[in-house]
């Protein structure tokens, strides 16, 4: 009979203890669902009395129907000198009302003796009762032999002891804890195996990434006996971080052929990953494995060319199996491959030979010896593509730009103007704009110049700006490129501009923003049904001066 192997999720709690990650109650709530969505068994929701927030949340949660997941809360041992019934942190577990309770306790005698500061004997007493008193009151009691791993190996009787002691009081699941991360994966399946020996009660693993080790560890605690894995989506968590769910989860159903969540909610996998990292407000690790943006991206002529031909040669699995898609790179090493898979997803139809393909790797060679990166400015990627082969013409044209910024010594506020006058159509289109700073300026020049002849320009916005100097031993006379994303109602894209100029850069980057955003704007008033994945290749003539 296949083992379950239950999925406890920690990011509301451990996973707040990372740098950067502070989740708001509603935050944790929107996750929470999340996670049940998914299919987690357990979901650690935080230390019910350590703050406001938390004791907030579980509150709150009394009343939440989750579909699957069991929530729990979490805390430690009674104090040395006092019995659970008599300690204000075991009763703010029980007041919040979760079916389950996880509590750790020490397993290293050094943390007994100079943490603690208590005796050995008192520190057995101490998990035998708090578990005791906490299935006594109707508790499913997960206990966190917290150190397990370095406890061991400094004594590995008392170790066992303490995990025996949770187990003589009824605990439900006892999970082995690397909680300074850094065990070695024969030693945590070694050690694992003997803790089974030495207990009958159902094992769990909760493992830090310290020595990068974690999701390793998780799976060699899995084949050692453990049938509870802890982590966090994404990895999240102190130092290091912990074990990462997006990895544990996969590996264990696709490599392991463990049942973990049921194969449908597996294709959710990385839209929860994203979703998590949205409500973080932290920018995704592109390079995550299953679940990052370049986990199945394939940049090497070569590569492509295998892939198109069969994906197994160069993908471990079908990216669609945890929610996530395949993406081919165009850059300087690119073959023609590559411009052709990406052609094909575009849409775009070549002329029956390769010379057009050939034409357009050519120039992205030349171009991305200049400083130019298409990885990230798809958008522009498929404007080049589509001028290269006659499909685009610019619906505007520059005839003259100024950017007049000044200083004034008194308030010491800066002032920044762009002067534009542009040629859309048969007209010319002369206009000024303020902003913050020039790019801000010249982008609202551009965009006053425009909206008259195109309006639903007024749609979209830029969400993002970045500058990187393509060689810095030149200087401040080394080239920038600029990178910008833009985003309306339905969908974001991003375009690049290289230049020794800022300004010049800037420029090319909004202009590709704007044109890609009228052709995207085409496609849809020509396809109502197109689910705007690429622009139509040609753009509708400006409206008219009325």
């Amino acid at each position: 009979m296949e083992r379950k192997i239950y999925i406890y999720d920690t990011t509301l709690r451990d996973g707040t203890q990372g740098e950067e990650i502070s989740f708001s109650v509603e935050d944790k709530i929107k996750i929470a669902h999340h996670l049940d969505d998914f299919g987690v068994d357990y979901i650690e929701g935080g230390w019910p009395g350590s703050n406001p927030k938390d004791m907030e949340f579980f509150e709150r949660m009394k009343h939440a129907d989750l579909k699957h997941a069991k929530l729990a809360a979490f805390g430690s041992t009674c104090r040395a000198s006092l019995k659970p019934q008599s300690d204000g942190n075991i009763s703010e577990l029980l007041r919040a009302e979760t079916p389950v309770v996880t509590i750790f306790g020490k397993s290293w005698d050094m943390h007994v003796t100079e943490a603690l500061a208590t005796t050995l004997e008192r520190n057995v007493e101490i998990i035998f009762e708090t578990v005791k008193y906490l299935k006594d009151n109707g508790k499913e009691v997960v206990y966190d032999a917290e150190h397990f791993f370095d406890g061991y190996k400094s004594n590995s009787e008392y170790a066992v002891k303490t995990i025996r002691a949770a187990e003589a009081a009824g605990a439900d699941f006892i999970v082995l804890c690397d909680t300074n991360g850094g065990s070695m994966l024969h030693e945590v399946e070694a050690l694992t195996e003997i803790a089974k020996k030495s207990v009958n009660t159902r094992l769990g693993i909760h493992a830090h990434n310290d020595s990068e080790l974690a999701v390793a560890n998780s799976l060699a605690a899995v084949r050692a006996g453990c049938v509870q894995v802890q982590g966090t989506v994404n990895g999240y968590g102190e130092r290091c971080g912990n074990a990462n769910l997006c990895s544990i989860v996969p590996n264990l159903q696709l490599k392991m052929g463990l049942p973990v969540v049921p194969p449908p909610r597996l294709k959710t996998l990385t839209e929860l990953s994203r979703f998590v990292n949205e409500v973080a407000n932290l920018q995704p690790k592109k390079s995550l494995a299953y679940v990052g943006q370049s986990a199945f991206a394939h940049k090497g002529g070569v590569h492509v060319s295998a892939v198109m031909k069969s994906a197994r040669t160069y993908e471990h699995i079908d990216p669609e199996l945890v929610g996530n898609s395949r993406r081919v790179l165009v850059s300087d090493l690119s073959g023609k491959s590559n411009v052709l898979y990406k052609v094909e997803e575009l849409g775009i139809q070549l002329s029956g030979n390769n010379g057009q393909a050939t034409s357009i790797v050519n120039k992205l060679k030349s171009l991305e010896r200049e400083g130019y990166v298409y990885e990230d400015a798809d958008a522009s990627l498929e404007i080049l593509i589509r001028k290269d082969i006659g499909e685009v013409t610019m619906p505007f044209e520059l005839q003259a730009l100024r950017i007049i910024s000044e200083k004034n010594d008194n308030d010491g506020v800066s002032h920044t103007e762009a002067v534009i006058k542009l040629r859309v159509g048969n007209q010319i289109e002369h206009t000024a704009a303020e902003g913050n700073g020039p790019v801000n300026a010249l982008d609202n020049a551009l965009r006053k110049a425009l909206l008259q002849f195109y309006p639903q320009l007024a749609e979209s916005k830029l969400s993002d700006y970045k500058v990187r100097v393509v060689d810095a031993s030149d200087g401040t006379s080394a080239k920038v490129r600029v990178l910008i994303e833009t985003t309306d109602h339905d969908s974001t894209w991003n375009t690049v501009g290289v230049s020794e100029n800022i300004i010049e850069a800037s420029w090319k980057a909004l202009v590709d923003s704007i044109v890609f955003k009228m052709m995207k704007d085409n496609d849809n008033h020509n396809n109502k049904n197109s689910a705007l994945r690429r622009p139509a290749s040609t753009l509708s003539a400006p409206r008219q001066h009325e």
